[in-house]
Order: C-alpha cells, then structure tokens, then sequence
C-alpha cells in the first residue's frame, strides 16, 4: 500500500467543479488582483471565525509582519514566542524590525504560558502565542500576562483552521490573528495566501492601508505600506474550500481517533492534547529514536512522513547573532530530534491508518517516557 503525507489531488477531485466554476467567474471578469472575490472571502472568513474583520494578504508570514506594523512593534522592541515552531514566526518578528524571544514547550509541543513572564523585559511589546499541530494554546494564561503587563496579543493560528478554545475559534481570541493558507494546511489555496483577523477597528484599517501600498484611494498613499494582498484567484478557491473546512475537519479528528486507540494498543505515546473537540489535527506527530532511520524504512514500506521541525529556530544560521546556544530550550531540542508526523488529511482511510500503524509497528519500538 502506498500512503501519501498529504493527499491534495483527492480533495481537488471532490470539489472540482465548484473550483473550475469559482477560478472561471475570475477569468471572465479578468479581476486579477483585489477582485469582488477577496472582498467576499474576507466577510465569509470573519464570519466563520467570528471576528468583525477579515483582511487578506500574501501569504501567513506577511500576516504576521502586517499585523506586528499594524500594532507600532518594530525596532528595539521584542516579542516572545516559542521555540518550537516554523521559522515563518520569527521571520515575521524580524521583518517588521522587532527580536524575538523564545520560550520553551510544554508535553503538549505548544508555549509553556508557566515560562513566559520570566521572558518578559522592558522591551517586550507582545506575546505570541503559536497553535502548532492543530490545536490551540490555552489561552487564559496568556491573556492574564498581556493583560498584567500591558501587552498586545497575536495568534499564530496558521495550523489551526476551525480550531476551538472555550466556543471561540484559533485567531478571535487575542488582539489580532494571522493565518496561513498555503496549499497543504486545513484550509489552503491552491499558491500562496494568508490572511489577518481582528475586532479592532483602528488596527483593521491599518492593516488594509499596510497590505496595499499604504493608499486608501488610489495614488493617494497615507503610509509606507507594502504590496502583499491576497489575489482573487486564490480568494475564490479559498471560498469554494471554506464551505468544506468544518467537515474535513471533523474527518481529521475521526482519523486521529483512529491513531490513538491503534498507536495505543501497539504500545506508542500518542500526542497530548487539551480537547478533541478544538483540536483540527493539522497534524498527527509521535515520537521515535532513530527518526532519520524510521522514516527511511516506512517510505520503503510506502508509507510517506513528515519532520516539523529538525531544527529548532535558536539553533538555526539565521539566528545565530541571538547567541542562544544548545541546551537553552532542552524540551524543544528533543523533540525536535524526534517529532515525526504521521500521514494527516481528510480523505485517509482506516485502512490506511490501520497500514500506517502497523508499518511503524515493525520498524519502530515504543519510547520509553518517565
């Protein structure tokens, strides 16, 4: 049996049509770029998420910078986040002229909130707080310490399409929420995109006045802005895909399910989480010694896996003027020599699972956890 990572050619073909007549209302009106579909996405996302505004952009991490400009963070301030997350995070803190300050992760691979004020300096200006995997941050905490010390929250909800945290959805919960929509997320585009959500008003028309060259009206520029707006082919897939995303992700948790009771009685860990019914899986991590190794012998047996992420952002090159040296975010560290994601997507079948777990079975021998 051969079991793809991702599948994105199996849901293509369950939607083909309802994409073929959105991508062709785009051609016939030639309304490339801030068409009347990236203005409808945008109400139909706020709605779904339940924010008052929706703005689309370019991609996750222009959102995440947009936002972090939106808010005055830029030079000499800092923004804590965690260690265990995509680097897009911390490039978006970098872009908009800001330094970010890592935090450890929990048993559940998301920012330990016990570890975040001892983070904090004179510099901090917000709290960044990452949905990794599909499932949400608890919350509470984090917004007992912005609140605490006057600080301004943005979610990372980029993994966490749908997601929940006590009825409201990844992204409604802090000051603003960014999202990614990059083809294999829950809910992805069939290129690049990304897109903000707030409550606030003041912050909503800086963020439009930001994506679009800083003009209000055209050739009448109110701020330096940038050039990073959604564009209205992605726009209308993403709204053919948003009438899906709840029952795909339901699908996602039934496939996850499905791992725990086979992972369990096989012997293996599976992932720690808060609540099934707010979890979206993006995706399905476990943990194995000799991944390289592993995830080598299940390809062989047809079985296609994933790493997020090998190399923990404070160790990588690119940070290396933050002089944060190996043994600083010791849980981060070692799952990052560990993680492996297991195939995760909507149209996976038991029997795939069943195959999926067996393989590992065979090639792999449960961690031994304290």
């Amino acid at each position: 049996m051969n079991v793809p990572f991702v599948d994105l050619k199996a849901q293509y073909a369950a939607i083909k049509p309802e994409v073929a007549t959105a991508i062709d209302d785009v051609l016939e009106r030639t309304s490339f770029i801030m068409g009347p579909q990236v203005g409808r996405f945008e109400e139909e996302y706020a709605r779904f998420i339940g924010t008052r505004h929706c703005v689309g952009v370019e991609s996750g991490t222009a959102a995440l910078k947009v936002a972090l400009e939106a808010l005055g963070i830029g030079a000499g301030d800092e923004v804590v986040m965690p260690a265990n997350t995509y680097i897009a995070s911390a490039l978006s803190v970098s872009a908009a002229g800001a330094t970010p300050v890592f935090v450890d992760m929990g048993d559940d691979y998301l920012i330990d909130e016990t570890a975040i004020e001892s983070a904090l300096t004179p510099r901090t200006k917000a709290l960044m707080p990452v949905h990794l995997y599909g499932q949400v941050v608890p919350m509470q905490p984090v917004l007992d310490i912005a609140r605490r010390h006057g600080l301004r929250v943005i979610e990372d909800a980029s993994q966490a399409h749908g997601a929940m945290w006590r009825g409201q959805r990844a992204g409604a919960v802090g000051d603003v929420g960014c999202f990614s929509f990059y083809p294999g997320k829950n809910l992805g585009a069939y290129g690049d995109g990304g897109a903000i959500v707030t409550n606030d008003d003041a912050l909503c028309e800086s963020v439009r006045l930001l994506r679009d060259f800083g003009q209000k009206k055209k050739y009448e520029h109110l701020i330096k802005g940038d050039n990073c707006r959604l564009d209205s082919i992605q726009a209308a897939v993403l709204s053919v895909k948003l009438r899906h995303i709840d029952g795909w992700n339901e699908r996602r948790r039934e496939n996850a399910r499905r791992y725990d009771a086979l992972l369990t009685a096989a012997g293996f860990r599976v992932p720690k989480r808060w609540t099934d019914e707010g979890h979206v899986y993006h995706l399905y991590v476990v943990e194995v010694a000799d991944r390289t190794a592993i995830a080598d012998r299940l390809a062989q047996r047809g079985v296609h896996t994933g790493i997020h992420y090998p190399i923990p952002i404070h160790l990588q090159p690119a940070y290396a003027e933050l002089g944060l040296s190996k043994g600083r975010y010791p849980k981060t560290e070692a799952a990052a020599e560990r993680i492996l994601s297991l195939p995760m997507f909507p149209e996976l079948t038991s029997e795939q699972i069943e195959y999926v777990v067996d393989a590992l079975g065979a090639v792999a021998r449960p961690l031994q956890h304290a």
